[in-house]
């Protein structure tokens, strides 16, 4: 298995238009063995993090297990443009696929949509911005943007969903795979997520 530190801005997988993604990459990452390494799960273009992928057939089904099964524990770092509603809380609202000629696809909450689980906790602030630590218990597209726009704190730099311009401060800070033995992974800050969270007492 590897875990990369997947830098923002960098899409996972190689999309219709074309251009670089992560995908350009694996060759390197062979090394030696007989087939590529996949991806065990997705980021967001703009998120930076933890990406996990396995290196062997054994290693590729043992994590497609294991994120299927809801077992690998993926723990988030954002700075949201408002205060969340209280310092700690779970959002369970369920998430829709919408699609339209004009404005393309996005993601919404509606209660014909899949389950969604979001955990989040306070881990600092300042006088405009709210650092959290985000818990998804389920991995839906978007789900972690969605679910705090829906709260009325979108994260900062996340322009689909109401956060405004700029980089986007969505980190996937932590991977927890329970294998024998645990793997435990803590991703460093990007550089442009240093200063809001500097702000926000979080170092």
């Amino acid at each position: 298995m590897l875990v990369l530190d997947k830098p923002a801005g960098i899409p996972v997988h190689r999309g219709p238009r074309g251009g670089a993604s992560l995908e350009d990459w694996l060759p390197m990452l062979q090394q030696g063995k007989r087939h590529l390494p996949q991806f065990a799960h997705r980021l967001d273009t703009d998120t930076a993090g933890c990406l996990a992928l396995g290196r062997t057939k054994p290693a590729i089904a043992a994590l497609n297990r294991l994120f299927a099964e809801g077992l690998a524990r993926k723990t988030y770092w954002a700075v949201l443009t408002a205060p969340p509603p209280t310092e700690t809380g779970v959002c369970e609202e369920r998430l829709l696929k919408r699609s339209t000629r004009a404005a393309g696809w996005r993601i919404v909450v509606d209660a014909a949509g899949q389950e969604a689980r979001t955990e989040w906790r306070v881990i600092g602030r300042d006088s405009a911005r709210t650092a959290v630590e985000l818990t998804p218990r389920t991995g839906r597209t978007h789900q972690l943007r969605v679910h705090m726009a829906y709260l009325g704190c979108p994260i900062l730099g996340d322009a689909q969903y109401g956060g405004g311009d700029g980089a986007m401060h969505l980190l996937a800070r932590a991977l927890l795979l329970p294998r024998d033995p645990e793997i435990r992974v803590t991703a460093p800050i990007p550089s442009h997520m240093l200063k809001a969270l500097a702000r926000c007492g979080v170092r």
